[in-house]
């Protein structure tokens, strides 16, 4: 099973509303939110990291970036980078640009910037270029349990 159908099933399964788009291929935060109709903010950005030998899923909002020294800090790590081609295909099964938020899915530690909870509905693509979903982030929540820390930037 795909991660696609993975990310359905888990909110299926969990009675959970949400709002499937199909749209044109995009690649970044900017283009998903114009074509979602959504502000940035809004948008849950997925990003894989290599923290020593770990593999961790950092998600915060499309419009913020990550604070290195803060991820580092909280991750006590000596080495932290982001994830190779490569590893985002073996470790969650997809291209970069289509991470999903939805770490336990592919077994990964998930941290959810504080940022992103500010925001009631949230939007991500689940796993591919061409799809984006909408659900509420309190469920995101309950269904990831996510760890909410602050990895960004004011």
């Amino acid at each position: 099973m795909s991660p696609y159908e993975k990310i359905i099933e888990l909110l299926k399964t969990n009675s959970v509303w949400f709002e499937k788009l199909e749209h044109e291929p995009v690649y970044t935060s900017e283009q998903a939110a114009a074509v979602r109709g959504m502000d940035l903010e809004s948008g849950a950005k997925a990003l894989l990291f290599k923290a020593d030998n770990d593999f961790v899923l950092v998600v915060l909002g499309g419009h913020k970036k990550v604070d290195w020294k803060k991820l580092k800090q909280l991750l006590a790590v000596k080495k932290i980078r982001m994830a190779t081609s490569e590893e985002v295909i073996d470790q969650m099964g997809v291209e970069v640009g289509a991470c999903y938020p939805f770490g336990n899915v592919a077994g990964l530690r998930t941290l959810a910037d504080k940022s992103l909870a500010e925001q009631e509905i949230i939007s991500c693509n689940p796993g591919r270029h061409d799809v984006s979903f909408k659900f509420k982030f309190v469920d995101y929540q309950k269904l990831v349990n996510p760890e909410l820390v602050t990895v960004t930037s004011s």
